[in-house]
């Protein structure tokens, strides 16, 4: 655990694993086993090699927390726009992800009087970068995103410049989505090779 509270040995990235802990919660609720899907699908695209390679994500669990927490940003934002109940479902899909950090925290042996601490360090956390992408996101601010991201992504001063391109294409994409086809055949991501510098390996 880092100072910003997010889990270093968090095992998100390990499907079979998430996929026990997300369906064993929700495989009794049709709604519920909709949003664990969604989720699921958001975690997979935040694996994808090409964000680690091409975009310079660190391939590490810091970096991965940081593409997931990218991914998620982007859809709540896509639901955000969208009319009810995709307020409801987005709230839903928040509660799943959070629970997926709680978990995580558990399976690493954080005791129960100390989690509740942890999981408001990785609120603070995730909605502090949920805040510093909204605008640049919205005003399709690419400097003021690769610099956001560049900070929390790549963890230095360098912008992060591919990413932000890759951030932006998904938000445009994720704009033309409504909620149907959001659950039913899940978010659309760019490929993140398509966003590497020429000569990026």
């Amino acid at each position: 655990m880092d100072g910003d509270g997010v889990p270093r040995s968090y095992d998100f990235d390990k499907l079979g694993r998430a996929k026990a802990v997300i369906f064993s919660l929700f495989r009794k609720d049709p709604r519920r086993t909709a949003i664990a899907l969604l989720y699921k699908r958001i975690a997979t695209a935040a694996r994808a090699p090409g964000l680690y390679g091409s975009l310079r994500v660190p391939d590490t669990l810091e970096g991965r927390f940081e593409a997931l927490s990218l991914h998620m940003i982007l859809v709540l934002r896509a639901l955000r726009d969208l009319p009810a109940p995709a307020d409801e479902v987005a709230k839903d899909l928040t509660d799943a992800f959070f629970r997926d950090m709680d978990a995580s925290l558990r399976e690493m042996g954080v005791g129960d009087t100390v989690v509740p601490k942890r999981m408001k360090k990785i609120a603070a956390a995730f909605y502090g970068r949920a805040q510093a992408y909204d605008e640049p996101l919205g005003e399709a601010d690419e400097g003021a995103l690769a610099e956001a991201l560049g900070r929390n992504a790549l963890g230095g001063e360098a912008p992060a410049t591919t990413l932000a391109r890759y951030a932006l294409a998904a938000n445009r994409g994720l704009e033309t989505m409504d909620l149907d086809a959001l659950l039913e055949t899940g978010p659309v991501f760019p490929v993140p090779e398509t966003y590497a510098e020429e000569g990026t390996p």
